[in-house]
Parts: C-alpha cells; structure tokens; sequence
C-alpha cells in the first residue's frame, strides 16, 4: 500500500498477475504442441500476464493461443498477400533487427502460426515459432494498423526489454 491511501502501490511494470505454476505451462505447451521459448516461459513462471488496460497487456496463460485460433480475422487480415509485401522476403533483409530493420519486411506468411500473447494500443504481440534461435527462443513481433509490417525483436526478452525503455526512459 502507498503511504497515506488504501491503493496497493504500483510497480513500474504495472499490474502483475501471480506467477504461473510449472504445471500450467506445461499445459500451455502441450495444448499448443510445442516448447515455449525460454524468455516467455520464465516471464510466463513470474507473472502470469501483464497489465489491467485492454489495450495494453500481456495476456493470461488461458487467454494465450495461436493467432489463427484466438483471432482468425486479425491472423487474416495480417497475412493476406499485399502489392507492397513480398512473402518471399530474402534473409538478407529478413534478418534486421533494431534501428536498421524496416518493418515492411515481414513475411506475411508466418503470421497465422504466430502465438498471440498480448495487445499492445492498437497492435497485437506475438511470438513467430518459425524464426528461433539456437537457445529456443522464437522472433517477437508487434503488429500495428499504423506500421506498414511488423517490427520485430530476436526475442520476447528483447521486445520486453524495448518496451520498457520506451516507458522509463533514462
């Protein structure tokens, strides 16, 4: 409680839920089919979902699914082809991250396989199991109507990371 009100303080990262037990991501994963990557995993055995806005959360294990299933029309309208996108986007282009990335090169393709995980103002945060890393971490990406693609991070620990600064910066 803050000093003075009958309010619970609020941390800088907002509204935390109880962490997630080992046997409900076990769940999650065998429902999904596959092995979370760790960072979302341990985020996942820390706090089980993110914010109290519905615009701006990360979402309960329950909650949590492929983008095809959870929001068929969003997964649509996502990855249907468009003159400016090319699904066949080369690696070399592909495989920018940070500053130099331009959002527009995303492979359309991937999105209805993408695990929907959180909303963030008007865009969806999703994990892409078809980009992963040596260590099992898969490619985070945010969606938004106002970004001509998706920005992408190497990680959900690198997308979190990110997000954070642009909310505390300094």
């Amino acid at each position: 409680m803050t000093e003075g009100s009958d309010r619970p303080a609020v941390s800088p990262l907002g509204d935390l839920y109880p962490p997630a037990t080992e046997a409900e991501v076990r769940e999650l994963e065998a429902g999904l089919g596959v092995e979370l990557p760790p960072s979302y995993r341990q985020f996942l055995l820390f706090a089980n979902g993110w914010g109290s806005d519905d615009d701006c959360r990360l979402l309960r294990i329950e909650e949590t699914g492929w983008l095809r299933d959870v929001d068929p029309p969003l997964a649509e309208s996502w990855s249907a082809p468009k003159p400016e996108n090319s699904w066949s986007v080369p690696d070399e282009l592909y495989f920018v991250y940070g500053p130099e990335q331009d959002s527009i090169r995303y492979r359309g393709e991937y999105v209805p396989d993408t695990l929907l995980i959180g909303y963030w103002d008007d865009g969806a945060v999703l994990l892409n199991p078809h980009v992963s890393s040596a260590e099992g971490e898969w490619e985070a990406w945010y969606l938004a109507p106002w970004l001509p693609g998706a920005k992408r991070y190497r990680s959900f620990w690198d997308l979190a990371m990110d997000e954070l600064r642009l909310r505390y910066p300094g």
